[in-house]
């Protein structure tokens, strides 16, 4: 259930404004600190009736490895709800920076296909703010609704981390987990990722942060160069997924290490399917073919 209020939005927000907003707020909280803050803005963001451009949703289909479709992919949805999602974090009340914030994971519950021609309403907010061994992390919600009848079309939480942030009163989780060791299956792809993988992702999805840009605006943020999108890798991997996994589904997907660019990555994929025919589900795991670093996995699961 979404919070109340809501804040309605004129237009989708500009990502590149929002980046630069959050560059300013991070220098003042700097000079200034973050006067107490330490828990989440109440209420949610909407936009209503945003459409999607169908030339960018195109270049999409045909970056991440998609067959051209009018059925907008579940990274596409993602990419067209990000900046509201975005938004929320922006809110000068947001007691977690959004400059430097990692990608842990997301889960997507996609209910039907959806139409590039479709008028949708999108809604954000922010929740379980909690503890985490390297900081604090935080779920960040979007929902997309069909504007005509309301119906609920996708949903998607993505789980966030603020590291090196920890905030009075948020207790700091113990360190004992279970660490399993990966050994690196049989591949059943290799995709070879040039070091404009992130300029071209951006171009597509309006996200811009520098970490994925070049390697001097990712070393501006600590990195030694830039790495790819999350969700860039986790798209082209439902990509590889294919038609198996039908128009209404469960995406899930946990990223453990960084994509550094240029880069190989090796993708094993494997599909059950049920005795029936009419469930299935696929497990995907992608690693540096090099030294064997599990970069990210998941599932999809046919609902």
């Amino acid at each position: 259930m979404s919070p109340e209020p809501a804040l309605i939005l004129d237009e989708l927000p500009s990502l590149s404004k929002l980046y630069v907003n959050a560059a300013a707020t991070a220098a003042r909280r700097r000079l200034l600190g973050t006067q107490g803050l330490n828990s989440l803005p109440p209420g949610r963001h909407e936009v209503h009736g945003v459409r999607a451009d169908v030339g960018n949703l195109t270049a999409y289909q045909h970056l991440i490895g998609e067959s051209a479709s009018d059925a907008m992919p579940a990274g596409f949805i993602h990419a067209l709800a990000f900046p509201v999602a975005m938004s929320v974090l922006n809110r000068d009340d947001f007691p977690l920076p959004l400059l430097g914030m990692i990608h842990l994971g997301n889960r997507v519950e996609q209910m039907r296909a959806i139409q590039f021609s479709e008028l949708l309403d999108i809604r954000s907010w922010a929740e379980d703010m909690r503890g985490h061994r390297a900081g604090t992390q935080v779920d960040i919600v979007a929902e997309v609704r069909a504007s005509n009848d309301g119906s609920l079309v996708w949903r998607g939480v993505s789980n966030y981390l603020a590291k090196g942030v920890f905030l009075p009163g948020i207790d700091k989780p113990g360190t004992g987990s279970a660490v399993w060791e990966f050994t690196p299956p049989a591949p059943t792809a290799e995709w070879q990722l040039g070091v404009d993988t992130g300029r071209s992702y951006a171009t597509v999805s309006g996200d811009y942060n520098p970490i994925h840009l070049s390697m001097l605006s990712a070393k501006a943020l600590g990195l030694r160069r830039s790495i790819a999108h999350g969700m860039y890798l986790a798209s082209r991997a439902l990509a590889d997924v294919g038609s198996v996994k039908g128009e209404a589904f469960r995406w899930d997907v946990s990223f453990e290490a960084p994509v550094f660019l240029p880069a190989r990555v090796a993708l094993e994929i494997a599909t059950v399917h049920s005795a029936s025919g009419g469930w299935q589900r696929s497990d995907y795991v992608a690693w540096n073919p090099r030294s064997g670093r599990k970069h990210f996995s998941g599932s999809v699961t046919g609902l």
